[in-house]
């Protein structure tokens, strides 16, 4: 027991001595940078403009292709009926099988999908690699999935098709994207007293 809990002291003092040596980079790295641009002479306008995201065209088209992918998607929920109270209702009763197909497709799909992005190394619009981290199991994931679930049954809506719901007239999605966003401001208020 004593060993343990000795062995466990250590592992914390150097997570913690790693993390402190880390910030202490990232600090150091952002006081160079800043006497860098405050101390350059030649850095004008022209610069600071290249350093944005790029706007014009190539934009308007970037942000239409996402739109476009919006309205489909919502098109797909639409047509696999994932946005009819009544569905989902009875698949959290357990009378209807049609919406656990619809998700088990949802996951073959992105099952695929990340592993066809592993395997030919695709980058994202800037550049960067497309990585997926999975985040540790904790407490808060099983009473979060609880709250989500129990939210989901009782108002048939997720994230996703409450917007849908919207665009389709059903005025009741709008306490549900309410309660999305009380929920989401109670959690910000309540982040460092929860288990993470």
């Amino acid at each position: 027991m004593l060993r343990t809990r000795v062995f466990l002291r250590k592992t914390e003092m150097r997570t913690f001595k790693n993390y402190e040596y880390k910030v202490k980079i990232m600090v150091d790295q952002h006081q160079m940078n800043s006497a860098t641009v405050s101390g350059n002479a030649e850095w004008n306008s022209n610069q600071a403009d290249s350093a944005k995201p790029a706007a014009g065209p190539l934009a308007s088209v970037r942000y239409t292709t996402i739109l476009l992918l919006g309205v489909y998607f919502g098109v797909v929920l639409t047509k696999a009926e994932a946005v009819r109270w009544q569905r989902i209702h009875d698949m959290f009763r357990l009378q209807d099988s049609h919406l656990y197909y619809v998700i088990l497709t949802a996951i073959v799909v992105a099952m695929v999908a990340l592993q066809l992005l592993k395997r030919f190394r695709v980058k994202t619009l800037d550049g960067s690699e497309i990585s997926y981290k999975p985040k540790p199991y904790h407490t808060g994931v099983l009473l979060g999935g609880l709250l989500f679930g129990a939210g989901w049954a009782i108002t048939g809506a997720c994230p996703g098709p409450v917007y849908i719901q919207l665009g389709a007239g059903e005025w009741w999605a709008a306490i549900t994207l309410f309660g999305a966003f009380l929920g989401m401001y109670c959690y910000a208020l309540l982040k460092s007293r929860l288990p993470h």
